[in-house]
């Protein structure tokens, strides 16, 4: 005798403009494919700010921790100033570490290509998204770029191993480490010391401008892309523009045991309440939810019927059609198998998206020693918005490098035709082979300059195992 799935309980997040309406034909269409999914509403966004003064409330991200898995609309966020992103403070509050982005080709959708099958695993969390800047100066403002070897380890041990899950054959890095030597270099290595790992599968790697340009020539040859948190974000709207834009694109932010699914397009405020919004991308992130959460049975059916109704030509305008949100989901709905056994968890195919339980258990950590590290100098910025500063060539034993402008070296040597701005990199060095500066002459250097100009703040020059662990100065 079969046994009944037992129900689950996801957090819906309708979100605003097209949101709801794009919620409630993800309803429709879960209720008649019988989805043992029960939806439970909670607020967020730019409309629940209005109402209640805050973009996430503290019960819609309680639901989330208490639920696991959640389902979110579009949220709106301003450009600029005004309110945090709703998306980021999710990602960052529960640790979602992965956002996986799915990009296939689907019937009848017209784009320049018809074989585009790839996954984007994007770090969710680092990067330039930590979101640390400040203005150092009136004419200087600088945005910290935070890479970190665990949050590297765990990107790309996701990666490999959903690759390992879903059958995939090849995990290519992104990076940019011929330019960003340390951080991209942190995101290259690390890949490289988790993929010995992973002998099964081929593990390669490619700079990001390459990347782009390969992606709008010959998309088919790229299977599982892994990329740092800002390449990543660029590159998953590249490829949704691959298969026909935004629209389309279905999104997971998966962390240990919790995952939030979610649209990726705005909110379309513009066309709000007016039947014409497109909910496939939602449609399809709850498909990919249904496989994570090892529904697969009723995920096969669900995109399948989409994708038949897409071959009839079932299409909303930003699609080329001229179907309207309620028929296009009437359309999905008809395309459903009519009956659904009650032993339907039992069918279980491998999928794009996760298959299965869709949670990959992460590979031990490679082995690694630390190697303590030393403090051979300080890089001190200097404030002077009329001419080179005028600083101490030499405080105790540290004496002044260089001194840059923009990362360019303008002393000592004749000054370059660049265009300098009010804000100079000034770099003290204790000599080679002596002991590791100390914090008590790092202080002293701070006070020394500080007599004569404005600083804003330093940053200390690390070594480790004889190696330099900062960059030169262009022109150094």
């Amino acid at each position: 005798m079969s046994v009944p799935h037992p129900r689950h309980t996801v957090a819906l997040i309708p979100g605003d403009g097209i949101g709801p309406e794009i919620a409630a034909s993800i309803k429709e269409i879960f209720a008649a494919a019988h989805v043992p999914v029960d939806f439970e509403e909670h607020d967020a966004g730019l409309a629940c700010y209005e109402r209640t003064g805050s973009t996430l409330p503290a019960t819609t991200l309680e639901a989330i921790k208490n639920h696991r898995v959640a389902l979110k609309g579009p949220t709106t966020t301003p450009l600029g100033g005004g309110h945090k992103s709703v998306n980021v403070t999710i990602r960052k509050s529960l640790e979602l570490y992965a956002n996986v982005r799915p990009s296939k080709s689907l019937p009848s959708v017209k784009t320049r290509f018809d074989n585009v099958d790839l996954i984007i695993v994007r770090e969710n969390i680092e990067d330039t998204y930590a979101g640390i800047e400040h203005w150092q100066s009136p004419e200087v403002c600088q945005c910290l770029r935070l890479i970190t070897r665990p949050g590297c380890e765990a990107i790309h041990r996701y990666a490999f191993e959903m690759a390992r899950s879903v059958g995939r054959k090849r995990v290519t890095c992104v990076h940019k480490s011929n330019i960003m030597k340390l951080t991209d270099g942190l995101f290259l290595d690390v890949f490289r010391e988790v993929a010995a790992h992973y002998p099964d599968i081929q593990a390669d790697d490619i700079l990001i401008d390459n990347l782009c340009m390969q992606l709008v020539v010959r998309p088919e040859k790229f299977d599982v892309l892994v990329l740092p948190n800002l390449f990543g974000d660029i590159a998953s709207d590249l490829c949704a523009g691959l298969v026909g834009g935004l629209g389309v694109a279905p999104g997971g932010n998966i962390g240990d045991g919790i995952a939030v699914f979610e649209a990726v397009h705005g909110s379309a405020p513009d066309i709000a309440g007016k039947d014409m919004a497109n909910p496939t991308a939602l449609l399809l992130s709850a498909v990919q939810m249904l496989y994570y959460m090892g529904l697969n049975y009723h995920a096969v059916h669900i995109e399948s019927a989409l994708r038949y109704a897409l071959i009839e030509g079932v299409r909303t305008a930003d699609l080329g059609g001229n179907a309207r949100t309620r028929e296009f989901t009437k359309a999905v709905v008809a395309s459903l198998p009519k009956n659904v056994p009650e032993d339907a968890a039992d069918f279980a195919p491998g999928s794009l998206y996760g298959g299965g339980e869709g949670k990959p258990k992460p590979a031990p950590a490679p082995a690694r020693v630390n190697e303590p590290m030393t403090v051979r100098g300080v890089d001190i910025f200097v404030q002077s918005d009329k001419d080179l500063p005028k600083i101490p060539e030499a405080v105790g034993r540290l004496k002044l490098d260089f001194k840059s402008n923009r990362g360019q070296k303008v002393w000592p040597g004749p000054l370059p035709s660049a265009r300098l701005v009010d804000l100079y990199r000034c770099r003290y060095t204790a000599p080679a082979g002596s002991p590791g500066v100390t914090d008590a002459e790092i202080a002293e250097i701070q006070t020394a300059v500080g007599k004569v100009h404005a600083w804003s703040h330093l940053e200390k020059l690390l070594e480790q195992g004889g190696k330099a662990m900062y960059s030169k100065a262009h022109g150094d």
